[in-house]
């Protein structure tokens, strides 16, 4: 994950009050990258609570856990469209990049509205492609790995366009939104967003999807390829990360 990426996170997190104290959900926190972050923000007098229902990530996610030897935070395995009172009631619930990839959002969130208290903080982060790749300098390679992406996570039944959607579903859901923030992933000037890594990452669903050939995407070189097209002054945009804030009535 891109320290660009994390830093949006945690302008999120930051904005949206969670503070130390407070019991947090961490709705589809697949190898725990979020779930951290919030656990800085709660410190050791709170509790974030993690669920997904990818098992092997989980377990990543309960290794980083057990190795930093922290009790507070936990993984379980859920469905997080499923209705959840076994988990309890939480100050906040928080989500990245996890609601484009459910059939139906609205339904979800209307179940996890009965996790979170009165008044509570749920808070969303959700990439869109609808106007991106954005850049003035032609990146043909950029452009084209950042399409292998996208059109794997479209073929996977990914909503691309989650983004610009975020705030219409919250609001269908029952909540009262209260801040929508749009902000650019960028690689150049010096921000870096590990194309590379992302490819190596979902290098398997690119190739099963039929996006990419391992031969055409050459993973072991394709960082380097990268880097060459790219001039330092340029600047491109992958896509752009939508942060909504919003509160249960």
């Amino acid at each position: 994950m891109s320290e660009n990426e994390n830093s949006i996170t945690e302008r999120l997190i930051a904005s949206a009050g969670i503070a130390k104290g407070m019991r947090v959900l961490d709705i589809g926190c697949g190898n725990g990258v979020v779930s951290f972050l919030l656990l800085e923000a709660v410190g050791p007098e709170g509790e974030v609570i993690g669920i997904d229902i990818n098992g092997s990530a989980l377990e990543m996610a309960k290794h980083r856990a057990q190795s930093s030897n922290v009790s507070n935070v936990k993984f379980c395995v859920a469905d997080i469209s499923a209705h959840l009172p076994e988990l309890g009631v939480f100050d906040a619930a928080f989500g990245r990049r996890v609601l484009m990839y459910l059939q139906d959002p609205v339904s979800a969130l209307k179940n996890i509205s009965s996790n979170v208290k009165s008044g509570g903080v749920v808070a969303f982060q959700e990439s869109d492609s609808t106007i991106t790749p954005a850049r003035i300098t032609s990146l043909p390679l950029h452009e084209k790995v950042n399409q292998w992406i996208w059109r794997t996570v479209e073929r996977e039944g990914g909503n691309l366009h989650m983004g610009f959607e975020l705030p219409t579903v919250l609001t269908e859901s029952g909540f009262i939104v209260e801040n929508v923030k749009a902000e650019a992933i960028i690689q150049g000037q010096k921000l870096h967003y590990p194309f590379s890594t992302v490819v190596r990452a979902i290098l398997p669903r690119i190739v099963e999807q039929g996006i990419a050939t391992e031969a055409e995407i050459d993973i072991d070189t394709l960082e380097q390829r990268l880097k060459e097209e790219r001039p330092k002054s340029c600047v491109f945009i992958s896509d752009l990360a939508f942060s909504v804030l919003a509160r249960k009535p």
